[in-house]
């Protein structure tokens, strides 16, 4: 008899695709995972109460979102053994400084139980591929000051902070962000 296989060692297919509507309920039980366990400590525990009670509501936000073709952002899902477990989410800044041609990613979570298994590295190469391939010459996100898990990955997808940090203001509490930067012109240029 064979022996059998060490389930840590067995290759998982991760699959990176564009949302569609059908997703808006995983997204959203996504987001309320990732927050429960990513934020705690991190944040006041009444603003991640808020983002898991609201649950309801932000899967119909994203069923409507991901409905509507002329939504100008862009989001996808990573699937790991064909389960959902992560999304992302890019589309123009919104900073009042950024030039026409700079991108936003505007969130990144992954469920829990995917984190340290490559779902996260795969899903945000797909959006930073994407993000080059539309154009863009330099992207941006913002990051929690507090949660030094996210900025270690940040750092070392090459993405850096720029100084610019903001204050946002959520039901229960109030979040302090710093906001990250890359430069894809040399992206762009090796393509």
């Amino acid at each position: 008899m064979a022996p059998r296989p060490d389930p840590e060692r067995i290759h998982h297919a991760i699959t990176v695709r564009r949302a569609t509507p059908g997703d808006a309920e995983a997204i959203a039980g996504i987001h309320a995972r990732s927050w429960q366990t990513t934020y705690a400590g991190l944040v006041p525990a009444a603003v991640i109460d808020d983002v898991v009670q609201d649950r309801p509501a932000r899967t119909e936000r994203w069923r409507t979102r991901l409905s509507d073709p002329a939504q100008q952002s862009r989001a996808y899902v990573a699937e790991l053994d064909d389960r959902i477990c992560g999304f992302v989410v890019w589309g123009a800044s919104r900073d009042p400084d950024a030039t026409r041609d700079t991108a936003e990613v505007y969130a990144i979570y992954l469920d829990p139980d995917a984190i340290g298994r490559g779902v996260g590295r795969s899903l945000f190469a797909s959006a930073v591929d994407d993000i080059v391939a539309h154009g863009a010459s330099a992207a941006i996100l913002w990051v929690l000051d507090a949660n030094e898990r996210a900025r270690r990955f940040y750092a070392a997808a090459g993405w850096h902070p720029d100084g610019a940090t903001k204050t946002e203001e959520r039901p229960g509490g109030t979040l302090h962000e710093v906001r990250y930067t890359r430069n894809l012109m040399a992206i762009r240029t090796a393509e």
